[in-house]
């Protein structure tokens, strides 16, 4: 099991943060997004009994992808002040589990996931945890995707198949799905005009980018004169979307090997003033 780190810490901080719930300890330290990390981490373990397990990062805010385009991602506000001691603390959390953290600079952690996933992938089957729909590109037959949904230990898990009945479309033409109708959180616009209906549309008739532009004269006026437009967005917003696979990281397997010391822990556990989290331990033998 691969795991996009930020994802469940973000998702954990929010939904605690709204009510001002920070569980600041004695040193000063806010944890609830850590707390809530552990939940999701421990609960998914748990439901999906994965034998190796990997915690991928974003490692800052500039990535290759900011240097193509410097409105990518620009939209974002700064992390918020509870939260920012919380990045390094959670990986001391997730060492002490004696799982590998994993994050190269200049990269996303979608990134390192991909890479660490398509190696993988060649003796093992993967599932990849994460909330970002963006991941779904990677699906094939050994990658399946696990979408946290509302609350603890809800997902939604896709394969390649059941992403092809949602869609319309196979994983990798997703790339091309986002090229068309840009992404908002990411920051990126796409072609103007064309949403996701369209873009679908277009893909499933014509396959890809290149079979799309090798036919404008079929497309209804509106339709190629937006993309003509935007032409440059379009490649651009391709080459944003797509999730590299050849990133120079590495998880050897017997580094990602799940066994847990449970004194190690409840050691860290007992350091940061975490309570109430030993009934998710009780999951697994251990060292």
């Amino acid at each position: 099991m691969l795991v996009d780190g930020m994802a469940l810490l973000f998702r954990a901080y929010f939904a605690t943060a709204v009510t001002g719930q920070f569980m600041i300890n004695s040193k000063g330290i806010p944890t609830n997004g850590v707390y809530g990390f552990v939940k999701h981490f421990l609960t998914a373990v748990s439901k999906f009994k994965p034998t190796h397990v990997a915690v991928c990062w974003d490692m800052g805010s500039k990535t290759f992808r900011t240097e193509m385009y410097d409105g990518y991602k620009a939209n974002r506000p700064d992390a918020p002040v509870e939260l920012i001691p919380q990045f390094d603390l959670v990986k001391e959390v997730v060492e002490a589990f004696n799982v590998p953290n994993i994050g190269l600079k200049g990269y996303e952690a979608d990134d390192c996931i991909g890479t660490i996933a398509r190696q993988a992938s060649e003796i093992a089957h993967v599932n990849i945890l994460t909330g970002d729909q963006d991941i779904l590109q990677l699906l094939d037959d050994q990658i399946s995707v696990v979408l946290l949904q509302k609350g603890y230990g809800n997902y939604l898990v896709h394969t390649k198949d059941t992403f092809y009945e949602s869609k319309g479309i196979h994983p990798k033409q997703m790339i091309d799905l986002k090229a068309f109708m840009g992404d908002t959180s990411d920051n990126y616009p796409g072609v103007k005009g064309i949403g996701e209906k369209t873009a679908l549309k277009l893909l499933q008739q014509y396959g890809h980018i290149e079979g799309v532009l090798a036919n404008l004269d079929q497309l209804t006026k509106a339709q190629r004169t937006k993309i003509e437009q935007d032409l440059e967005m379009l490649h651009l917003s391709r080459q944003l979307a797509e999730i590299k696979c050849d990133v120079p990281v590495e998880c050897a397997m017997e580094e990602a090997a799940w066994l847990i010391n449970r004194e190690k822990v409840m050691d860290k556990f007992a350091e940061i003033e975490f309570r109430g989290l030993h009934s998710f331990l009780d999951i697994k033998e251990y060292a």
